[in-house]
């Protein structure tokens, strides 16, 4: 799964579309002229604009493509490639990296719900104790976190990754939290959803087999935050060395094989830090 990934062209999205190219397409090379303040600005205010009518359709439920979305969630954990050459396609036909269509962050709260109230269960937190524990995961593991992580990327990618000359090209923060978002989608649902059934009698106990069982949900986890986030800026054509956004999985691993040497449990760690959030609050 970690095997270098490699650029290709644009592939065709699950529901083909016709449709003209768009301006960047046919605008003339000869407009290189125009000096790098006006390009910022003008690129501040079309991301203004798309975020603005994002958040407009976020309680449009009829404008959303909810199949198209749940494609997305299936295919980041079967084949993460196809989700990403589907943004190559759209940044063809729509000029623009981001998501415009919110259906995807529907979606995603409904899971993190949905998980949030079985994780809950799990650890018999209480009624209150369940909204507590949602609202934590929602605003501070997913989206607190999540802004965080993509702004660092942002950053990053944007000062240190463009390809000289850049030629007006660069990350757009949309882009970067949808990356994370994707990244966040395969670990949340490994770690909240698919470790729930082990967790009280098979991962939460001292011996080292439960140890190793529960680690290697946190390692499986993790590899696929990195290698889909890896995925999603190595998709940007502008951009160089992407591949050093895979070097800490070799870290992941380290702290794995550490963890079993040294009892170190995650997922009871994770489990009391929880409860010890909701009881104090």
């Amino acid at each position: 799964m970690m095997a270098a990934h490699a650029k290709i062209s644009p592939p065709v999205s699950p529901t083909p579309l016709s449709q003209p190219l768009p301006p960047f397409l046919s605008r003339s090379s000869s407009n290189g002229s125009i000096s790098s303040t006006l390009q910022k600005r003008d690129g501040q205010l079309t991301a203004t604009a798309k975020s603005q009518k994002y958040f407009r359709r976020l309680l449009k439920f009829r404008q959303m493509d909810f199949e198209y979305a749940f494609w997305q969630m299936i295919y980041l954990f079967v084949a993460p490639q196809k989700v990403y050459r589907n943004f190559q396609y759209k940044k063809l036909t729509k000029d623009q990296w981001a998501r415009d269509d919110p259906a995807f962050l529907v979606l995603l709260a409904f899971w993190l719900c949905v998980s949030s109230i079985g994780f809950a269960l799990i650890l018999n937190l209480g009624f209150w104790g369940c909204m507590k524990f949602l609202l934590w995961v929602i605003f501070i593991d997913c989206i607190g976190v999540g802004l965080l992580i993509a702004t660092l990327f942002w950053f990053i990618t944007n000062h240190y990754m463009l390809v000289s000359p850049p030629r007006g090209q660069d990350v757009e923060w949309g882009y970067a939290f949808d990356v994370h978002l994707n990244a966040f989608f395969p670990l949340l649902m490994i770690l909240h959803f698919f470790q729930l059934p082990f967790l009280n009698h098979v991962i939460n106990t001292q011996l080292f087999l439960s140890r190793l069982f529960g680690n290697t949900f946190w390692l499986v986890a993790v590899c696929y935050y990195v290698y889909i986030t890896f995925l999603g800026y190595s998709a940007l054509p502008y951009l160089k060395n992407t591949r050093t956004l895979l070097f800490p999985i070799t870290g992941a691993i380290l702290i794995f094989i550490l963890s079993l040497v040294f009892s170190w449990n995650f997922s009871w760690v994770l489990s009391e830090f929880y409860q010890y959030r909701v009881m104090s609050q």
